[in-house]
């Protein structure tokens, strides 16, 4: 019940940024117009890079213009506020209570996910269905297994975005590996470029790193390119990384709080 509440209030926080919403809502669909005429000509080119048709990559397009705040692919969140208390040292206020500092943040992140998907992900979705032609789940079962995908993408980026802000124990500043993780994962969450139309090797390296639960499987979920078993094996790759993430995410914390003086006392 206390995570709930962490997360329903987190939610009711972020929701309280209306025109900020409004303003990402509009950048979104602006982007997304330009990114699908882009795909549409690429495609037009190679009608069938990657296994995908056009409205494939249309579709992937609005996806990616959905879920960009949804899993804060350039940082944000609930572990940019633990950076800062980091660097304060209000962490310590943070390290005393008597809950998990992970499972408080990872709480409050997963409210914010929630917003943004319900605020700037169903209204640019929307609009790509009015301006496009997108497709959508082949079924219910597919969307169901669509939504299971985004959450494991959310708490593995937020495992990510929480061992960044953890450098700060040892750095005083996060914005440096945030810088670098927002490039990573633009790159590798196939945000830039889906990445089943990499080149190999450089195809499955992608395919099997932690960032490809961000944009890659979730879409081809939502695509109808991952079935039966397909599927499962895809949730599992993001269950391994989520389970991996999240364990180092508790080691480095404890050597953090081991061996590092909070700064400010």
């Amino acid at each position: 019940m206390l995570y709930a509440a962490v997360a329903v209030r987190s939610f009711r926080r972020f929701s309280t940024y209306r025109t900020a919403t409004l303003a990402g809502v509009f950048t979104n669909s602006v982007f997304g117009v330009i990114y699908s005429y882009a795909y549409l000509a690429l495609w037009h080119q190679r009608p069938d890079a990657g296994g995908y048709d056009a409205t494939d990559a249309v579709t992937y397009v609005w996806l990616g213009q959905a879920l960009l705040m949804t899993i804060a692919l350039w940082g944000g969140g609930t572990t940019d506020d633990l950076a800062e208390r980091i660097r304060t040292g209000d962490v310590a206020i943070d390290l005393y209570r008597p809950v998990g500092l992970i499972g408080w943040y990872l709480a409050g992140d997963l409210g914010r996910a929630v917003y943004h998907v319900l605020a700037r992900g169903v209204l640019p979705t929307i609009l790509g269905l009015v301006l496009f032609d997108i497709a959508l789940p082949a079924s219910p079962l597919a969307g169901a297994w669509f939504v299971v995908s985004l959450a494991l993408a959310v708490v593995t980026s937020f495992a990510i975005r929480f061992l960044v802000a953890c450098t700060a124990f040892w750095l005083l500043d996060q914005s440096g590996m945030r810088m670098l993780s927002g490039v990573l994962a633009i790159f590798l969450s196939g945000m830039t470029l889906p990445l089943v139309i990499f080149p190999e090797p450089l195809r499955s390296i992608a395919l099997a790193l932690p960032w490809a639960s961000y944009l890659q499987t979730p879409a081809d979920i939502w695509l109808g390119h991952r079935h039966g078993a397909g599927i499962l094996a895809g949730l599992a790759l993001q269950v391994l990384w989520a389970a991996v993430l999240m364990a180092v995410c508790r080691a480095v914390l404890a050597a953090a709080t081991r061996k590092v003086v909070v700064q400010g006392g």
